[in-house]
């Protein structure tokens, strides 16, 4: 994948476009090194050393089974997931683009999306900050960020860097969290209602706020949270106990978002919005 970006990676200390040796990146002017393995680009160390949560430590083992874990997100997660991501990278990834999903985790949405994560998954090809990025300004035709800026400390850092590489007329596809429960990863910072979604994509033109999840995965999130507490009595080890078993027994509930998604009221408390906007 980073044959496609070789001419584009740049020092983030110089900004100097960066000559590929053997294995590694070599800024000219400053000497800054990115190894580079063959398949990854690695500028941070990669390490999952900052994953503590007790719940995010369970997805970390889950995630290099990325088909076991995308099953898992799809099926028993207590968020309905539609087919709208699919449609929509079907109809707008082309083989001859540079597209980047960032925060990527080791799910890949496609053959020709490039992935960059903080964490040397087997799938992630830039290791990297994705508030800091080591690419040219406007290289990139499209940008995924899909449950993600609620993790940053600073998303409109990160939407800047967005903006920053996305060439005239790209794309971004964004979803970020409303009604959902705290799930670090490795930490939890924000939420956004629908007007909140638009205001932080403001920069952009023609912005389209779409649901996703939907009022009842709004619901189901808070409720298996707050049944788990009531049934396990304060006992920590009980708590993660019955909340991994209610979400199995209460999961199917999600799937009446099909219909409820389309209620006119449903982005008062949706699990989280779709934002897809153009540079």
């Amino acid at each position: 994948m980073i044959h496609k970006l070789e001419q584009h990676i740049r020092c983030l200390k110089c900004q100097t476009r960066m000559k590929k040796e053997s294995s590694a990146f070599v800024c000219t002017l400053c000497n800054v090194c990115y190894s580079y393995n063959g398949k990854a680009l690695q500028v941070v160390s990669g390490t999952a050393d900052k994953v503590l949560d007790p719940l995010d430590k369970i997805k970390l083992v889950l995630k290099p089974f990325s088909r076991l874990y995308n099953f898992l997100i799809k099926i028993i997660s207590p968020v309905f997931v539609d087919s709208y991501l699919k449609k929509f990278i079907a109809a707008n990834v082309r083989p001859t683009g540079i597209f980047l999903n960032l925060g990527s985790g080791n799910m890949r949405l496609h053959n020709n999306i490039i992935n960059v994560d903080f964490i040397e998954y087997p799938n992630v090809d830039i290791v990297a900050d994705i508030s800091s990025i080591p690419l040219d300004d406007e290289c990139c035709d499209g940008i995924f960020i899909i449950g993600v800026l609620e993790h940053v400390e600073n998303p409109c850092e990160v939407i800047a860097q967005i903006n920053r590489l996305l060439k005239k007329g790209g794309f971004v596809y964004a979803f970020f969290p409303f009604m959902q429960g705290y799930h670090a990863s490795p930490h939890d910072y924000f939420r956004t209602t629908h007007e909140g979604a638009r205001a932080l994509f403001n920069d952009f033109s023609d912005i389209n706020i779409v649901l996703a999840g939907g009022p009842t995965s709004g619901f189901l999130w808070v409720f298996q949270e707050w049944l788990a507490m009531v049934l396990s009595l304060g006992i920590q080890p009980l708590y993660y106990v019955w909340y991994i078993a209610l979400m199995i027994l209460t999961f199917p509930l999600k799937f009446l978002d099909f219909v409820l998604v389309h209620h006119p009221n449903a982005k008062h408390i949706t699990s989280g919005f779709t934002i897809i906007a153009k540079k």
